[in-house]
């Protein structure tokens, strides 16, 4: 925040001449300056806030994105698993995040591998923080939590879910957020303390490589180790679709995710008030904000329209649920670079990501690895390349407002190489720290039997043997009344097989 002039009696006496009672005049002047002084800064730091608490309150809805997107990708007799497991991230990720994760995120000053300070949000507020950067902070953290529980989805025991997703809230990916976002962080590009690394720090502005590499890498370990769901690859090793129950859902939760981002990329500024000091009044944050949101925006339609067209010309379907993937890829691209880069680099990241997203679904098919949301690769893939393409295109101008002036910026735009250099080492080091913290933690889980749930609970469905009912339940009034209660849901046959009794019942999906 600019600061604003200050008053003295002392100095302002001598303007006032011989004049009688001059240096009476002269306090009363600046104690009435001070006054209009310190309502401008109250007004400010009111205003910085506000918008800061409305970028949360956008963060969080995303879980509610994630939610519905997450049931509408898994078949329906796993619906009230996945949305409880939604619910899970956000609570547990909360308990955690509030007794160590901020902590260990920002609790400096610290070293430059962890924080030391505000556990439990002890001597919250400060003059550094206030509790609306907390519930920011926790937003972005359940949110790589809930990437996490995409990849591992229709097999996972609830207590697994428990365990995970507290031990990466308050731990695994506040450790990250610390090195790229702290003013202490080895990596940070707004380190205060010691040199910058390769002189410039890590350029990750709202998350590319902290949120979304780290929420995706760690779902690809518990893929991994958990293996594919029954039935997902044939006796031959041949993909076999086992495809969402509702596309309406997906749809639903990539535009409450779409919604959500302009909290998740333009409130990652934090402060909308500060001025660039420039001759154009009508420049500053402000116009870097919604420069943000446009460079968003054009990514994600980017990829979106990609993702539509490559997928046609590979496959032959126009299919509403890759395009969804495909836009939410160009997102989570666009993430690390949105605020030093202009919007036509917006869309090549968008025009990118999407064939990368397309690029590690062959892979994972190739080598048999199953998640349900395509969360790795999305996220994993497209997080990836949202780092170096920050490292290749970022201008000189918007990184020298955003961080500090003389900062190396993109390879292609001129900079030199060492941003980019910055992105592959944060690109190597995420992998790393999550690949020796998570994939124990779920190998350890598996060795127990904590994992994965049984062969007959999962193929029941966990809604059944888990959940005490379905998600979707009727009452047929002109069935008999022996009828159970069952799916809304009814056996679909191709239209060419000629009509039976048996289509008119009501049968559970599979």
């Amino acid at each position: 925040m600019t600061s604003l002039p200050t008053c003295s009696a002392a100095e302002l006496t001598p303007l006032l001449g011989l004049a009688a009672n001059a240096t009476a005049a002269a306090d009363y002047i600046c104690t009435r300056f001070t006054a209009t002084s310190d309502k401008f800064t109250n007004t400010t730091y009111a205003i910085d806030n506000t918008y800061l608490l409305f970028s949360a309150y956008l963060v969080f809805a995303m879980q509610l994105g994630f939610a519905m997107l997450c049931a509408g990708s898994v078949r329906a007799k796993n619906t009230m698993n996945i949305m409880l497991t939604n619910v899970l991230d956000a609570a547990a990720g909360g308990l955690s995040y509030y007794i160590f994760g901020f902590a260990f995120a920002f609790g400096g000053p610290s070293n430059g591998f962890i924080g030391k300070h505000y556990f439990g949000l002890k001597s919250i507020p400060s003059a550094v923080y206030d509790y609306s950067f907390f519930l920011y902070q926790w937003a972005f953290a359940i949110a790589a939590a809930g990437i996490t529980s995409g990849s591992i989805a229709e097999r996972t025991q609830f207590v697994a879910y428990l365990i995970y997703s507290s031990f990466l809230t308050g731990f695994v990916y506040p450790i990250v957020s610390h090195w790229v976002w702290s003013s202490d962080g080895w990596a940070s590009a707004t380190r205060t303390s010691g040199s910058l690394l390769f002189g410039s720090g890590a350029i990750d502005f709202a998350g590319s490589g902290v949120v979304h590499m780290v929420g995706g890498i760690a779902g690809l370990w518990g893929a991994l180790i958990e293996g594919p769901r029954i039935g997902r690859f044939d006796r031959s090793g041949r993909s076999v679709a086992l495809r969402g129950h509702s596309a309406s859902l997906v749809v639903l939760g990539t535009f409450l995710l779409w919604f959500g981002w302009y909290g998740f990329n333009p409130g990652s500024f934090l402060t909308i008030s500060k001025s660039y000091g420039t001759s154009n009044s009508y420049y500053g944050q402000w116009s870097a904000v919604g420069r943000t949101a446009v460079t968003t925006t054009l990514a994600g339609c980017t990829a979106a329209l990609t993702t539509l067209f490559g997928k046609r010309l590979l496959v032959g379907h126009w299919n509403v649920t890759d395009v969804c993937n495909g836009l939410l890829g160009g997102f989570a691209a666009i993430t690390s670079g949105c605020a030093v880069v202009e919007p036509w680099a917006a869309v090549v990241c968008g025009f990118v990501a999407a064939w990368v997203l397309i690029g590690c679904n062959v892979l994972a098919e190739k080598f048999k690895y199953d998640d349900p949301l395509e969360a790795a690769q999305l996220h994993g893939g497209c997080g990836s390349w949202g780092l170096l393409f920050t490292g290749l295109f970022a201008k000189k101008q918007y990184v020298h407002e955003v961080y500090a002036t003389g900062r190396p910026y993109g390879l292609l735009m001129g900079g030199g190489g060492k941003l980019l250099a910055a992105q592959i080492i944060q690109i190597l080091v995420i992998i790393g720290w999550v690949s020796v913290t998570m994939a124990p933690l779920f190998y350890a889980l598996k060795k127990l039997n904590l994992l994965r749930v049984s062969t007959e609970d999962e193929m029941q469905g966990m809604d059944m043997t888990r959940h005490g009912g379905f998600a979707y339940a009727y009452h047929d009034e002109d069935a008999s009344v022996h009828t159970p209660i069952g799916f809304m849901m009814r056996k679909v046959e191709p239209a060419s097989a000629s009509p039976s009794p048996v289509h008119n019942t009501t049968s559970m999906v599979v």
